[in-house]
């Protein structure tokens, strides 16, 4: 019998990890989504169906965008912040980078433009101040299942939200695109000269 102190969207706090645990996550590949927060392992639960399938979706309809630019897209790819060793990085689901930031253990410090798709009780929101210690100029919150997002973009050292003009259509800068939900719930990604509906 379950104790009456369990629920299966607690949060756990261990104060020492044992390596025997960690090595098993590697060896597994469940860690590839772990976090390390200034020293502090932060462990996500494994996304849904539908997060993954507008993640893929998302990441293929910004492939026009980036290719103009010259940028490279990756999927659930760790950020490193400045001048940091291996202490200190997230794993948003997407980004958007130009070609010098990328390293073989991840991205070095910047991109262009983050994606977090939004979980129960998770935690993307607390890394907005990481990706502004990392310049990133625009970062993306989308709500899965009603496709609903929202676009920050970096002034001085603090993120402030795009508003939505009289259409309901949100301009993102840094792919020069423009966002909005329409009946299904999609996602629509429209860009000069064509749009995606996700």
């Amino acid at each position: 019998m379950a104790s009456p102190h369990t629920r299966d969207d607690m949060r756990a706090v261990i104060c020492e990890m044992p390596e025997e645990w960690l090595a098993e996550r590697r060896m597994t590949g469940a860690d590839c989504r772990d976090e390390v927060w200034d020293g502090v392992l932060h462990v996500s639960p494994q996304p849904t169906t539908i997060h993954q399938g507008l993640g893929g979706n998302l990441l293929e309809a910004l492939k026009a965008a980036a290719d103009a630019r010259g940028w490279l897209r990756f999927y659930e790819t760790s950020v490193y912040g400045p001048s940091s060793a291996r202490k200190n990085y997230r794993v948003p689901d997407l980004l958007v980078v130009a070609p010098e930031h990328v390293a073989e253990r991840g991205i070095e410090g910047r991109a262009e433009l983050v994606v977090e798709l939004l979980s129960p009780d998770d935690e993307s929101r607390d890394k907005l101040p990481f990706y502004a210690q990392c310049g990133i100029p625009e970062v993306w919150l989308i709500e899965p299942e009603t496709r609903v997002p929202e676009v920050y973009v970096l002034r001085g050292t603090a993120y402030f939200a795009v508003a939505a003009d009289a259409r309901g259509v949100l301009h993102a800068p840094a792919l020069g695109l423009e966002l909005s939900v329409v009946a299904g719930p999609k996602l629509r990604v429209a860009w000069q000269g064509g749009s995606a509906e996700i």
